[in-house]
C-alpha cells in the first residue's frame, strides 16, 4: 500500500512512506481523528450551521417514509452535527427520543428516555445525559460520525461504546451522522460493524 533498496539509497521519504505503509489499523485510526478533529474545528459557524440545516433536512424527510416510532439520539461534543431543530420536529410528531447514558468504560450504552428542553447531567465519563428516566430500547440510533468509510465503518473516538451497543440483540437500525468530508479511507478491524445508512450534509 515499496520495494527496498541498499542502505546508502535509501532517502528520508523512502523511510516514511515504508512506516506509513505498515503502521498498524490502530495508529492509522488515531492519526485520522487527529486530522478529522482539526477539520472540524476549523469550520466556521456559518458552514456549521449550513451543514446541520441540511443534514436535518435529510434526516426528517427520510423519517417521513419509515414507520419508527422510537429513535436514539446523541447530544452533540466536540463540534459533532447539532441536530436539536430535528429533534424538537420529531418529539412534537410523538416519536420518542431516549439519550445514551454510559455505566462503564467496558459496556455498552444504555438508552433514558427524553424529551427536549428536560434537564441533563454528567454521567459516569463525563457526558451529558439525562438526569433521570425510563431504560429503553430504541428502534433506531442516531450515531455521530468523527469519520466513516465507503463500507459505512464508523470511526469515532475510540471507547468502542457503540459497537458493543450494535453487537447486542435486537439490534436497532443504525443511521450515521456526519459532514459529508468526513469520509476517509481506512481499515476495519474486528470489532467494527457497519452501520445501515449515512446521512450527511453531502
Amino acid at each position: 500500500m515499496t520495494t527496498s533498496r541498499i542502505a546508502r539509497d535509501t532517502t528520508p521519504s523512502d523511510t516514511a512512506d515504508t512506516a506509513a505503509n505498515t503502521r498498524s489499523p490502530a495508529s492509522e485510526k488515531s492519526a485520522l481523528r487527529t486530522r478529522l478533529l482539526t477539520a472540524r474545528k476549523a469550520m466556521t459557524p456559518a458552514a456549521k450551521t449550513v451543514a446541520e440545516a441540511a443534514i436535518c433536512a435529510r434526516l426528517l424527510a427520510w423519517l417521513q417514509t419509515q414507520q419508527i416510532a422510537s429513535i436514539g439520539v446523541y447530544h452533540p461534543i466536540r463540534q459533532e452535527p447539532d441536530l436539536y431543530p430535528a429533534y424538537n420536529a420529531l418529539s412534537a410528531q410523538g416519536v420518542h427520543l431516549s439519550l445514551p447514558i454510559i455505566r462503564g468504560k467496558e459496556l455498552p450504552l444504555e438508552f433514558v428516555r427524553w424529551t427536549p428542553g428536560e434537564t441533563l447531567i454528567k454521567d459516569a465519563m463525563g457526558t451529558s445525559a439525562p438526569a433521570q428516566g425510563e431504560i429503553v430500547q430504541p428502534r433506531a440510533l442516531l450515531i455521530p460520525c468523527l469519520g466513516f468509510n465507503a463500507a459505512r465503518l464508523r470511526l469515532g473516538y475510540g471507547g468502542g461504546f457503540y459497537d458493543r451497543t450494535l453487537a447486542q440483540t435486537p439490534r436497532p437500525l443504525a443511521i450515521g451522522i456526519a459532514y459529508a468530508d468526513a469520509l476517509v479511507e481506512f481499515d476495519g478491524q474486528v470489532h467494527d460493524i457497519a452501520l445501515d445508512m449515512m446521512i450527511t450534509d453531502g
